[in-house]
C-alpha cells in the first residue's frame, strides 16, 4: 500500500531565487510600476480606450468598403460553381473571364432595357399624376371610403395634388431629383468596385482558401479544408439559387404587370427583383408594395396585383423554390427572418442580402463540427479530486 506524502504548508516567505518567488515577481518594469502608481494603472487603462475608439472609428469610415469586399466574396463565391462547370473544359482564367463578361454584359442589358423605361414612365408619372388623381377622387371606391372615414383623407389627397399643381414645387422637385441623380451615380461606383473584386476574387479563390488555411494548425486543416469547401459550396448554391428565383420573379411581374397597365412595370418588376434576392419577407415586402401602387391606377388593378402575386407566392414556396434550391442549405424560416431583420438593421438592403448566406453558413459550421464533436462526447468526465 502506498503512502500519500502529505507537504504540510507554511507561512514562511519563499527563499530568494525559488521559483515561487520568480513567479511573483513582475515580468516587467512598466508592469511592476503600474501595479505601485495607481495614476499610472489609470494612465494606460485610458490609453488601451483611446485605441479602441479609433480602431472603431478607422472600421465605421470603412464600413462602405467592407461591405462592398463582403458582397464581391459572396458573389465570387457565388459564381464559382459556373466558373468549375466551365473549369472541366477550359481553364480556369477563360472560364472566369466568360463568367464575368457574361455578367458584366447581362448588366449592361439590364440597365439599357430598363433605365430608359424608368426615365420615360417617372416622366409620364409626372405629368400624368394630377389627372391620375383626379380620376382617383372620381372613383365610386374613393367616394365610400371618404364619406366613411370623414374628409381626412380626400385632404390628404387634395393636397398632394395641390402640390403637383404648384409649378414652384418642381424646384424642389429638381433637387431632390439632383441628389437622387448624385446617389444614384454612387451606387453606380459602388457596383462597379464591386465588379472588380468580384473579379479578382474569383481568379485566386483557391489561394484564399489555402492562406486561409495556413493560419490553422497542421494538424486540422484537411478538416477545416474540408469544412470550408462545404461552406463556400452551400454559400454558392445558395446565391445561385436565390438570383435565379428572383429573376423569375422580375420577369414575370414585368410582363403581368405590364399586361395588367400598372404604372412603372419596370420599377415595379426591379422592386420585385430586388424583394425577392431576401427569402419570405422580401418577395412579401415587394408584393405588398408593388400593389398598393397599383391603387393609383384603380383598385380593380391592385386587387388583381394582390391575387397574382398570392398566386405567384404559392407556386414559388411549394414548386420553384423546393426544385431550383434543392442542393442548397436548407435554413429555417424563422432564422430566416431574424437574419434578414438583423441584416437590415445592419447594413441596409446589403446587410439583408448577405445576411442569409451567413445564416447558412452558420449552420453549415454547427451541423460539421459543434454537433459531430457532442456526439463523439458519450462517457461523462472524469472529476478529479
Amino acid at each position: 500500500m502506498r503512502r500519500r506524502r502529505v507537504i504540510a504548508k507554511t507561512d514562511a516567505a519563499p527563499v530568494a531565487g525559488t521559483p515561487e518567488l520568480k513567479r511573483s515577481q513582475p515580468s516587467n518594469g512598466v508592469a511592476a510600476y503600474a501595479r505601485t502608481n495607481p495614476f499610472m494603472f489609470g494612465l494606460l487603462g485610458a490609453l488601451g480606450v483611446l485605441v479602441a475608439l479609433v480602431i472603431g472609428g478607422i472600421v465605421d469610415q470603412l464600413a462602405t468598403v467592407l461591405v462592398y469586399i463582403g458582397v464581391a466574396v459572396f458573389l465570387a463565391l457565388g459564381l464559382d460553381p459556373i466558373v468549375r462547370f466551365i473549369e472541366q473544359k477550359l481553364p480556369r482564367a477563360a472560364a472566369v473571364a466568360i463568367v464575368v463578361a457574361v455578367v458584366v454584359l447581362a448588366f449592361a442589358g439590364i440597365i439599357l432595357a430598363i433605365v430608359p423605361l424608368l426615365v420615360e414612365q417617372i416622366s409620364n408619372l409626372i405629368k400624368n399624376g394630377p389627372t391620375m388623381i383626379e380620376d382617383f377622387m372620381n372613383t365610386d371606391w374613393f367616394k365610400d371610403v371618404s364619406g366613411q372615414f370623414g374628409s381626412t383623407i380626400e385632404e390628404a389627397v387634395q393636397g398632394v395634388l395641390g402640390f403637383f399643381q404648384d409649378p414652384g414645387n418642381f424646384a424642389d422637385i429638381g433637387g431632390g431629383v439632383f441628389a437622387v441623380g448624385a446617389g444614384i451615380a454612387g451606387g453606380f461606383t459602388g457596383i462597379t468596385i464591386v465588379l472588380i473584386l468580384t473579379l479578382y476574387f474569383m481568379a485566386s479563390l483557391r489561394g484564399m482558401k489555402r492562406t486561409a488555411a495556413r493560419f490553422v494548425p497542421a494538424y486540422q486543416r484537411d478538416t477545416f479544408s474540408e469544412l470550408l469547401e462545404d461552406v463556400s459550396g452551400a454559400v454558392g448554391r445558395y446565391v445561385i439559387g436565390q438570383a435565379s428565383l428572383a429573376l423569375i420573379n422580375g420577369v414575370l411581374s414585368l410582363i403581368f404587370l405590364s399586361i395588367i397597365g400598372a404604372p412603372v412595370p419596370a420599377l415595379l418588376a426591379l422592386i420585385a427583383f430586388i424583394g425577392s434576392m431576401i427569402p419570405l419577407v422580401g418577395t412579401l415586402t415587394a408584393s405588398i408594395i408593388n400593389s398598393l401602387i397599383c391603387l393609383f391606377v384603380s383598385p380593380l388593378t391592385a386587387l388583381i396585383a394582390i391575387g397574382y402575386y398570392l398566386v405567384y407566392m404559392q407556386i414559388e414556396a411549394y414548386v420553384l423554390s423546393p426544385r431550383i434550391m434543392s442542393k442548397a442549405v436548407a435554413v429555417p424560416g424563422a432564422l430566416v427572418v431574424i437574419a434578414a431583420v438583423a441584416g437590415g438593421a445592419l447594413g441596409g438592403i446589403l446587410g439583408a442580402l448577405v445576411a442569409i448566406p451567413v445564416a447558412a453558413s452558420i449552420i453549415i459550421i454547427v451541423q460539421k463540427v459543434t454537433f459531430p464533436a457532442q456526439d463523439r462526447k458519450t462517457v461523462p468526465p472524469v472529476v478529479t479530486m
